[in-house]
């Protein structure tokens, strides 16, 4: 897919060895691996059983991340695992533990830098007892050794139960948790089912103007070179249009920035689009900024010019 596809990031969801399966008489299931575990151990492997599914799942996320980079470095790569590591991480908090269950180490992909973006699935309220989102998102920012993305996952399917205010507080506190960038929604039926009236509460108050994605800086940190703007005027039509700077790494985005009155809107286009039609009216715009951002999040200086 990365080789053949011009994507933008590859996202892998919770399932790893799967979770317990029961048969008619409700008794749990083992994992048939009996086969690839005997020829581990006969060759040499030392690990228990439980370390070895682990240590399988860790080289497949490691592998992974590495093919990834060295085809396309710019291709992000992500996980939403199970939002508790384990049982008691931090201490108040209890829960599926997912180490032990799906010999997920999750914890070990965000220390190691093996992702991108992390995006534990924080399924649960502000004020739940023993899942409380606000302190299992800390305890996930006080593993980032890397400083990678924090993106935590956030249940707007439970809005309709919850309230549309308790994800919108969600988004507030992840805004001021220091590590944490952003949050990742799921999933996207409840926002245009507007559950609890989150997709207004989110539209009207929380996401006000379009954003960036972070950039990626230990990816590739090179900013891109200040494009070339040219304007145009026919009547009180003004067409802009533009190019990259020379010797320009690939370009994702534009962003153009114009100011009316004395205060600025941004408007974020694909790399494909290199010209704006701006009607001129009352009060008119008087300034308008543009800078490209390339495929790796950097954003070049802006380019600033005065239309009056």
């Amino acid at each position: 897919v990365v080789k053949r596809y011009d994507i933008d990031g590859v996202h892998i969801d919770d399932y790893f060895y799967p979770y317990q399966e029961f048969n008619s008489a409700k008794q749990p299931l083992p994992f048939p691996d009996d086969a690839t575990w005997k020829r581990y151990r006969n060759t040499g492997g030392k690990l228990g059983r439980d370390d070895w599914r682990r240590e399988n799942v860790n080289l497949f996320v490691e592998r992974l991340y590495r093919s990834i980079k060295t085809t396309k470095p710019w291709v992000k790569f992500g996980i939403s695992p199970f939002g508790i590591w384990r049982d008691g991480y931090p201490s108040q908090v209890h829960g599926f533990d997912a180490y032990d269950k799906l010999y997920a180490d999750s914890r070990k992909w965000l220390v190691s830098g093996w992702v991108d973006y992390f995006a534990p699935q924080l399924y649960w309220p502000i004020a739940a007892p023993e899942q409380s989102y606000p302190v299992l998102l800390k305890w996930w920012a006080e593993q980032n050794p890397m400083k990678r993305h924090l993106w935590p996952g956030t249940a707007v399917s439970r809005a309709g139960k919850w309230g549309g205010a308790e994800i919108g507080n969600q988004v507030l506190l992840t805004r001021r948790q220091p590590g944490s960038t952003g949050n990742l929604f799921w999933s996207a039926r409840g926002l245009l089912a507007n559950n609890g009236g989150v997709a207004d509460i989110l539209q009207k108050s929380i996401y006000i103007a379009p954003a960036l994605v972070p950039a990626s800086p230990w990816l590739g940190n090179v900013a891109p070179a200040q494009p070339v703007l040219r304007v145009t005027r026919t009547g009180a039509e003004i067409t802009l249009s533009w190019q990259s700077g020379l010797s320009t790494p690939a370009i994702g985005q534009w962003v153009l920035q114009k100011r009316s009155n004395g205060t600025w809107s941004t408007e974020i286009f694909p790399a494909a689009q290199t010209i704006f039609l701006l009607r001129q009216s009352a009060p008119g715009v008087d300034a308008v900024a543009l800078s490209a951002v390339n495929r790796f999040g950097i954003q070049s200086a802006p380019l600033v010019l005065a239309l009056n």
